[in-house]
This record gives C-alpha cells, sequence and structure tokens, in this order.
C-alpha cells in the first residue's frame, strides 16, 4: 500500500523531525511512505475572513497539485469522524481490500483546509475535537498509521 501525508508547512524542530523519521522507518516494512510538503502562507495577526479565505485557497491549491484521481484522500479536521486504533485499522484494511492502494492523508496548515481540499476528501478523520500544531499532528498520524499497521498484520502494539 502506498500511503502519503500531505502536509502544509515545514517541520523545524528536530525533535519532531527526529519522531516522524522513526515512524517513517517502522511503517516501511508495511509499504511505501511519501511525505510531501507544501508552502504554507503567511498570516498577518489579524487578517480578515477575505485573507484567510484566501491563504485556506493558494494552500488547498498546492495540496491538490498533489492528489490523482486514483487517491483515497482522508482529510484531517476537527469536524470528522472520530474513530479509535482497531476502527482506523479496519478502515485502512477495508480500503486495501477494496483496492485502494493509494491512501492520502491531508493536513492542513494552522488555518485548516479550503473547501476545495474539503470537497475532494473521501473521508473527514477527526483526532480530537481540540486544536494541536501541525507538526505535532503528523507525528500523531504517523504513529497511529503504524499502529494500525500492527493491528492489521495481528502484531504486539501497546495499548
Amino acid at each position: 500500500m502506498n500511503i502519503t501525508v500531505l502536509c502544509v508547512g515545514q517541520v523545524k524542530e528536530k525533535f519532531y523531525r527526529d519522531a516522524i523519521a522513526e515512524y517513517s522507518k517502522r511503517l516501511s516494512r508495511y509499504g511505501k511512505l511519501h511525505i510531501i510538503e507544501v508552502a504554507d502562507e503567511k498570516t498577518k495577526e489579524n487578517a480578515s475572513e477575505v485573507e484567510i479565505e484566501a491563504i485556506l485557497q493558494k494552500e488547498g491549491e498546492r495540496i491538490l497539485k498533489h492528489v490523482k484521481d486514483g487517491d483515497f484522500c482522508i482529510t484531517l479536521e476537527i469536524q470528522g469522524k472520530s474513530l479509535d486504533s482497531v476502527a482506523l485499522a479496519e478502515k485502512i484494511q477495508r480500503l486495501g481490500v477494496r483496492g485502494h492502494s493509494s491512501l492520502v492523508f491531508i493536513i492542513g496548515g494552522s488555518l485548516g483546509l479550503s473547501d476545495d481540499v474539503k470537497r475532494r476528501s473521501d473521508f473527514a478523520l477527526s483526532f480530537s475535537p481540540m486544536t494541536f500544531p501541525h507538526q505535532l499532528m503528523r507525528v500523531i498520524l504517523l504513529e497511529q498509521i503504524y499502529r494500525s499497521f500492527r493491528i492489521i498484520h495481528n502484531e504486539p502494539y501497546h495499548k
């Protein structure tokens, strides 16, 4: 299975990069992992709704350039559906059985995702009603994808 994590912005902190590298290495035994970063837009402190919408639109266009027609897109959204680890593993396994060999997980920037990206989404996933830094969300997402493959393969994982 091909897994792509498509995200806005770069990870600058070494401890996040180290964790991302570790989970990327662990995931390599289950399939191909690609991490694609698109540039984020600078946001003024008191940006207007129009300015925010323009920023989301630009970031959304950058995201969608990397999404192919056959990709199954899972957007990370606060308003998405919450799943526990076993349910996420079952979803990934079902998608694979149904012939979806390319999953794209999309993490927006600090302002979220554009409406165009949300419309392209095949499934909106929520990890929590809380807001997390998008750099940390990459680590959390990769850990959960790794945990999903451990569950799918009936391998032990920490509960």
